[in-house]
């Protein structure tokens, strides 16, 4: 088994050091760097390879936001987790935008931590639907009418299949959840996730849930599909 290689980001050194030790010690992970601000990550990703980086979104110099949005802007740029200490921070949902696949809150119990690690190396976001609502919420709540009309404007591109499959993904369904309700195979499923990643210009899942709610492509019937999560 290829162990996940991880480099941590964050100015705190007793923070750094326990996510090394807490992390590095599981079997399927490498920490094969530390930084303490994010005006070091690119020359310490192009040294180490890794495959996430775990990112604190405050840091003195150059913050996770910055360093995100280069490593996100690069063609095999590494995964990126933000660690923070706020659930719906501006800075939480600019970063999503920008790319990282997901966030945890520096409270998180390790376990959790070192789940969410080996889901992204594995290609899934690590929002669950109930944080996804929270932090699409405070996104539309604070979004300016032009930015629903841009919204709606990209996702014209899409086609009614791939709307569908974009609203499944913005309610934070599994392919498995996606493919029973929408009558098709997971692998199709798949398929028209990587159509609408291309067709968009997006990174990954989060992407395509933050830009279905700006779109406004929820409204109807949003209720219902959250209860239906929550169960």
């Amino acid at each position: 088994m290829t162990a996940i290689r991880l480099l941590l980001v964050d100015d705190d050194p007793l923070v750094r050091a326990g996510l090394s030790l807490m992390l590095g010690g599981a079997d399927d992970i490498e920490i094969v760097g530390e930084a303490a601000d994010g005006g070091e990550v690119e020359s310490l990703v192009d040294r180490t390879r890794p495959d996430v980086v775990l990112m604190d979104i405050r840091m003195p110099a150059v913050d996770g936001l910055t360093a995100t949005e280069l490593l996100r802007a690069r063609e095999e740029g590494p995964q990126v987790i933000v660690l923070t200490t706020f659930h719906a921070d501006e800075q939480v949902l600019r970063a999503l935008r920008a790319g990282a696949a997901g966030f945890v809150l520096k409270d998180t119990p390790p376990a959790e931590i070192l789940a969410a690690v080996r889901r992204v190396a594995a290609g899934d976001p690590v929002l669950s639907p109930t944080v996804t609502r929270q932090l699409v919420r405070h996104a539309v709540g604070s979004a300016a009418d032009t930015r629903r009309t841009r919204a709606r404007a990209r996702m014209d591109c899409l086609n009614d299949r791939e709307r569908e499959v974009a609203v499944a993904v913005g309610r934070g369904l599994s392919n498995a959840d996606i493919a029973a309700g929408l009558f098709m195979s997971v692998a199709t499923v798949k398929t028209h996730v990587s159509r609408i990643l291309a067709k968009l210009g997006l990174n990954n899942r989060v992407q395509i849930a933050l830009l279905a709610y700006d779109a406004g492509l929820l409204d109807e019937g949003a209720e219902g599909a959250e209860e239906q999560a929550d169960s």
